[in-house]
Protein backbone atom coordinates (compact mmCIF):
# COMPACT_ATOMS: atom_id res chain seq x y z
CA UNK A 1 0.00 0.00 0.00
CA UNK A 2 1.21 3.13 -1.10
CA UNK A 3 1.66 6.53 1.70
CA UNK A 4 -0.19 9.33 0.94
CA UNK A 5 0.93 12.77 2.29
CA UNK A 6 -1.31 15.36 3.51
CA UNK A 7 -1.49 18.00 1.03
CA UNK A 8 -0.18 21.68 2.79
CA UNK A 9 -2.81 23.86 4.08
CA UNK A 10 -0.92 27.40 3.60
CA UNK A 11 0.12 27.17 0.36
CA UNK A 12 -2.37 24.04 -1.15
CA UNK A 13 0.40 23.36 -3.62
CA UNK A 14 2.99 21.45 -1.94
CA UNK A 15 2.94 18.11 0.56
CA UNK A 16 3.69 18.07 3.78
CA UNK A 17 6.47 15.23 4.16
CA UNK A 18 7.91 13.92 7.25
CA UNK A 19 11.24 14.54 8.52
CA UNK A 20 12.94 12.35 10.80
CA UNK A 21 16.41 13.04 13.12
CA UNK A 22 18.39 11.40 16.09
CA UNK A 23 18.25 12.71 19.59
CA UNK A 24 21.29 13.26 22.06
CA UNK A 25 21.58 9.69 22.95
CA UNK A 26 21.87 8.60 19.14
CA UNK A 27 17.94 7.16 19.45
CA UNK A 28 15.72 7.86 15.76
CA UNK A 29 13.11 10.28 16.37
CA UNK A 30 10.49 9.45 13.94
CA UNK A 31 8.25 12.18 12.37
CA UNK A 32 10.58 14.90 14.19
CA UNK A 33 9.24 17.59 11.23
CA UNK A 34 7.45 18.13 9.01
CA UNK A 35 8.26 20.23 5.88
CA UNK A 36 6.02 21.60 2.86
CA UNK A 37 7.75 20.67 -0.32
CA UNK A 38 6.92 24.04 -2.40
CA UNK A 39 10.21 25.64 -1.66
CA UNK A 40 8.13 28.99 -2.45
CA UNK A 41 6.23 28.23 1.09
CA UNK A 42 8.90 27.54 3.69
CA UNK A 43 6.09 26.22 6.06
CA UNK A 44 6.89 23.80 8.63
CA UNK A 45 6.42 22.44 12.14
CA UNK A 46 8.76 20.79 13.92
CA UNK A 47 9.39 19.21 17.84
CA UNK A 48 11.98 20.61 19.76
CA UNK A 49 12.46 19.15 23.58
CA UNK A 50 8.85 18.53 23.70
CA UNK A 51 7.42 21.97 22.25
CA UNK A 52 5.94 22.21 18.97
CA UNK A 53 7.07 25.41 16.28
CA UNK A 54 5.52 26.44 13.83
CA UNK A 55 6.83 28.23 10.70
CA UNK A 56 10.71 28.62 12.00
CA UNK A 57 12.88 29.50 9.43
CA UNK A 58 14.56 26.41 7.30
CA UNK A 59 18.39 26.62 6.55
CA UNK A 60 20.78 24.00 6.11
CA UNK A 61 22.65 22.27 8.53
CA UNK A 62 26.21 23.47 8.97
CA UNK A 63 27.04 19.56 10.42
Amino acid sequence: MAKTFPTCLKCNVGILVPLSDYGREGATIKYKAWVCTNPGCGFNIRIDNGEVSLGKEIRESTK
